[in-house]
């Protein structure tokens, strides 16, 4: 069976992070492992407490995942300081990790900034040229683009100037203010527009968590880059269109919603 590992945050309400990682991965055919940097109290409403595990302990559980049950690929998400940005990175190129596809949380798409401006800095030295794939948000291309993204042609510049200056595939996600949900991928010269479903479900929270893990899940089973990005992005719009309504808030995607037999009843 095929192997992903997730390095992320923990959701206590499940919709996110972690916890939607295991469910993408598992639903999408691999065994998942996970490397939890954080601890969060939340729910669909918000976050009210964050707890963040020690360098020492990340490298620890990146050392029993990779020396024993070795990963196929390697999702990244959120890691909430310099520290622990610096650690993965030590320790995915001390294991020589394959697939990893980092999903920059650095800017909400509401453009509030989730790093600190030094982490920022480490995370774009540190895991982009790691990486196969990033998947940034518009608020995140301009970072890491150094440029405005106001329409499809600024997408298309914007992954190419990503593309270049860090040596990574990207994958910009378009969001419903520039491209109706319609996605770039910009990989080895050529730009593919992967045209995203309009889902009129205000229960988003996840989207982006779900996507990047899995493309890894796909990349771990052999898929190539542009058939990952494909088959995620179909998987995302299953989830979406299950119509899932839970919590008070943006709440969570049904990411089981293709889950069928007997222990499903």
């Amino acid at each position: 069976m095929n192997t992903a590992l997730t390095i992320a945050g923990s959701d206590s309400s499940g919709g996110a992070g972690i916890q939607a990682d295991i469910k993408t991965m598992t639903m999408n055919g691999v065994y998942a492992m996970s490397a939890i940097t954080s601890l969060t109290a939340q729910n669909t409403v918000g976050v009210t407490g964050i707890y963040n595990v020690t360098p020492e302990f990340l490298a620890q559980e990146l050392d029993a995942v990779f020396s024993d049950i070795r990963p196929d690929a390697v999702k990244i998400g959120m890691l909430s300081d310099a520290g622990l940005i610096r650690v993965s990175g030590e320790k995915l190129q001390q294991y020589g990790a394959k697939h990893i596809v980092l999903d920059p949380v650095m800017v909400a798409t509401s453009g509030a900034r989730l790093l600190a401006e030094e982490a920022v800095t480490v995370l774009v030295k540190v895991l982009l040229p790691l990486a196969e794939l990033v998947t940034p948000n518009i608020p995140e291309a301009e970072v890491l683009s150094g440029g405005s993204i106001k329409s499809k042609e600024d997408m298309e510049r914007a992954a190419e100037t990503i593309a270049a200056r860090y040596g990574c595939h990207v994958l910009l996600k378009g969001g419903h203010s520039v491209s109706d949900a319609n996605d770039f991928l910009y990989e080895q010269g050529k730009g593919r527009w992967f045209k995203g479903e309009r889902i009129e479900n205000p229960n988003t929270h996840g989207t982006g968590c779900t996507l990047s893990s899995a493309i890894a899940a796909n990349l771990a089973k052999g898929y190539s880059l542009e058939d990952s990005v494909g088959r995620a992005k179909e998987y995302l719009s299953g989830a979406l269109s299950a119509m899932l309504d839970l919590g008070a808030g943006s709440g969570p995607m049904n990411h089981a919603f293709a889950l069928t037999g007997k222990f499903s009843d």
